[in-house]
């Protein structure tokens, strides 16, 4: 598959499988899954196609069930689901990557996790500005107290594409 077909397909499967299930007619369960049967039907793509779009995926955000038989994105919800991720122990640091153009906001806010279920983080520097400068202009890469946020309450839990995930970051936590 070219790969701008491969992007373009990637882009609609996370709008499937992230944020409106209904545009192709599907419902996830609880916890995002859905019958991999199901969503070629819905989407009327090939086995092949849809393997190779997660297989290809750099953010690596699909998932397989153990079976093969459901396909789930592994975070990045706007959309109920529960991931069922366990609640663990974050690193000293974890990563967060932006635009310079929002670090006035965060600055007096914190990182939101705005129409999404959590905040992503990364315990990459690297791979969080990567991400950052798909998405963003001017990128810059603020980096989080996590363990001391953990200390005082906070709850992190990592997804199966190594994505750190929180509620919230208060500014406090913020390493300017």
């Amino acid at each position: 598959m070219e790969s701008k077909d491969l992007v373009r397909k990637s882009k609609y499967l996370s709008l499937i499988l992230r944020h409106d299930p209904g545009k192709a007619g599907l419902t996830l369960d609880e916890q995002g899954w859905v019958s991999v049967n199901t969503l070629l039907k819905a989407i009327k793509w090939e086995l092949s196609e849809l393997k190779e779009v997660v297989d290809n995926n750099d953010k690596k955000r699909f998932e397989f069930s153990e079976d093969g038989r459901r396909i789930r994105a592994s975070q990045g919800h706007s959309i109920d689901v529960d991931l069922g991720y366990e609640i663990i122990e974050p690193p000293e640091f974890l990563y967060h990557g932006t635009s310079r153009d929002n670090n006035k906001g965060i600055s007096e806010l914190g990182l939101l996790k705005m129409e999404r279920h959590d905040v992503h983080l990364f315990d990459d520097k690297d791979r969080a500005l990567d991400i950052a400068k798909k998405r963003r202009r001017n990128p810059c890469v603020l980096t989080i107290s996590a363990k001391q946020m953990s200390a005082d309450g906070y709850q992190f839990k990592l997804s199966t594409n190594n994505v750190w995930l929180t509620e919230t970051v208060p500014p406090k936590y913020l390493i300017w």
